[in-house]
């Protein structure tokens, strides 16, 4: 085909598009409704939020589902006993490595929607470019013909009401001073015409506001993607270093990672909805938002640029080209017959300066011709195409994968949340203790079992390792601090066995057994008691919990718990 030669630059609905506004648009209350491309009906708007919803509402199943998992993990005070992890920190790698790719996709994503903004947003702004052009050279046209052609056609007409000799003469000066005013007319006319069209078309708003959320929505999403891989990365070192710090830390990190990425699923899926019922058909509601000085013919010549039509703008420049030149053949008259009838130097410059202006107007109507032809369709349409190519391509395709990265972030690092929360509490601390893995032969089991006890507290520094000395005169008369003992450390059942034997052997080498010795030793042994017991509570004070180690053990000796 002639006309498919001509122009191959045309615009094609991408698959994607049509993918995406084959959606169905649900309202509220349950019904179908349009899915034609229109931000300005509420209707519209609530059918996208539902399909918005839709990642919304997996968010909170997710959230559900975690919650009554980690309950039941916090509930748990089962002791946990040993086992291999190797399996579940194998599946928690896999994972993230899986998870770090998806989020890479979502980069990707993102780069190619930054590419086709920013190539959408060059054309818009060389098709504003080339219109204000035209609407600034017409505004120029129309400013020369009224402004200082008009004042010096009201300066000739005070100055060709003198009186002349020759009659025929001046009917002729005033009938092509009335051709000249005629063809000015016709040519402000047709540049009316030419401007009125363009004199409501301006991008600046729309660029200028595509390029401020573009400038904050690029690096905004960046840094969110950059965050889930740092965390995809603690996790990743948690299991090589087997860290129950950093496992424990992307399980409570991991719960914002799911619920970012659920919600910018649902916000990806509501603009890819938009953006194909956009695709699918954008010249129609580029015709329904132009502005109404703008006619069809003009509208369809641009967006379809089909080999049929002419240039709607022809016409127009053609008859004010026309009117120019006669405007000029008028005026080279009206200077012949003004130069014979009138010999006035103030007339020949005004003469002279309507002369020069006709030329300027000449200048911008040429001017505006070439620019014409640079409006062409050819050249406008396919600064058009490739704005479209640019979103509905390029840009439609990056969204669609992050679309498709956040539903993987979402499900991944909900499995991993779950895995992780189910391996770290494997993963034990050291103990602050040392085992004693000793046992006195000689010892019944509950003795020995104190004894063990009674080692083991002395080991970890429990007790002082020294106790007070009994008597503090045998250091002199200085006073020695000793350390507070708040709890004295209770004599093992061994110490206490071995000593009170001690005492009765030498009782009975001493004849405290037998005869009249038993009531001296007695009076002495009480009275060392005694004097033993005042001396150390003079040394260490009389506080409550502090009392003499020996005055225990004695009083341990006449107990009858070992006979």
């Amino acid at each position: 085909m002639a006309g498919g030669q001509q122009f191959p630059e045309q615009y094609t609905v991408p698959q994607l598009a049509r993918i995406f506004h084959k959606f169905p648009h649900f309202n509220v209350s349950i019904h179908i409704v349009n899915n034609t491309f229109n931000p300005h009906s509420e209707i519209y708007l609530e059918s996208l939020g539902i399909l918005g919803s839709i990642p919304a509402a997996l968010l909170i199943l997710t959230l559900l589902v975690l919650l009554v998992y980690l309950v039941t993990r916090c509930c748990d005070r089962k002791p946990r006993h040993r086992r291999s992890i190797s399996l579940l920190k194998y599946c928690l790698a896999v994972l993230a490595l899986l998870c770090c790719g998806t989020v890479a996709v979502g980069l990707y994503g993102n780069d190619d929607v930054h590419n086709g903004i920013e190539q959408l947003v060059a054309a818009a702004k060389n098709i504003d470019g080339s219109v204000a052009s035209v609407r600034n050279q017409t505004e120029a046209i129309e400013l020369m013909l009224k402004g200082k052609v008009q004042n010096d056609l009201m300066a000739l007409n005070d100055q060709f009401d003198e009186p002349v000799s020759n009659k025929t003469m001046m009917d002729a000066l005033v009938q092509a001073l009335n051709s000249f005013k005629q063809n000015m007319s016709s040519a402000m006319n047709r540049t009316f015409e030419i401007k009125k069209p363009l004199s409501g078309i301006s991008l600046v708003g729309a660029i200028s506001f595509t390029e401020t959320v573009e400038q904050l929505r690029w690096p905004v999403t960046m840094s969110v993607l950059s965050v889930l891989l740092i965390l995809c990365v603690v996790l990743l070192v948690g299991v090589a270093r087997h860290s129950r710090c950093a496992l424990i830390t992307f399980s409570v990190f991991g719960l914002f990672a799911v619920i970012i990425s659920w919600l910018m699923a649902s916000l990806y899926l509501a603009s890819s909805v938009a953006l194909g019922d956009l695709c699918v058909s954008p010249d129609s509601y580029i015709s329904k938002t132009a502005p109404s000085t703008v006619a069809a013919e003009v509208f369809i010549y641009y967006t379809h640029c089909e080999s049929g039509r002419t240039n709607p703008f022809m016409y127009q420049m053609r008859e004010a080209k026309q009117a120019t030149d006669h405007m000029r053949r008028s005026l080279e008259l009206v200077k012949q017959l003004a130069n014979y009838l009138f010999k006035d130097e103030k007339l020949l410059s005004r003469l002279t300066s309507l002369t020069n202006d006709i030329s300027t107007v000449d200048k911008h109507f040429a001017s505006l011709a070439s620019l014409t032809s640079f409006i062409d369709c050819k050249p406008l349409h396919k600064q058009y195409v490739h704005a479209a190519k640019s979103l509905c391509h390029l840009g439609l395709f990056g969204l669609t994968l992050m679309l498709l990265a956040s539903i993987a972030a979402g499900f991944f690092f909900t499995v991993l949340v779950w895995v992780d929360s189910h391996t770290w509490i494997y993963i034990r601390k050291r103990n602050d203790y040392h085992q004693v893995n000793e046992q006195d032969p000689y010892l019944p089991p509950s003795a020995a079992s104190q004894a063990i006890a009674a080692r083991t507290l002395r080991g970890q520094g429990s007790y002082p390792p020294t106790a007070p000395p009994l008597n503090p005169n045998a250091l002199g008369n200085h006073t020695i601090k000793q350390p507070l003992l708040l709890t004295p450390p209770p004599p093992s059942y061994a110490t206490a066995t071995a000593r009170a034997r001690q005492m009765h052997e030498s009782m009975s080498k001493g004849g405290g057994i037998n005869g009249s010795g038993t009531g001296d030793h007695k009076s002495s042994q009480h009275n060392q008691q005694t004097s033993g017991r005042a001396e150390h509570r003079a040394g260490l004070g009389d506080q409550p919990g502090q009392y003499a180690t020996l005055s225990k053990q004695c009083k341990t000796l006449e107990s009858s718990d070992f006979y």
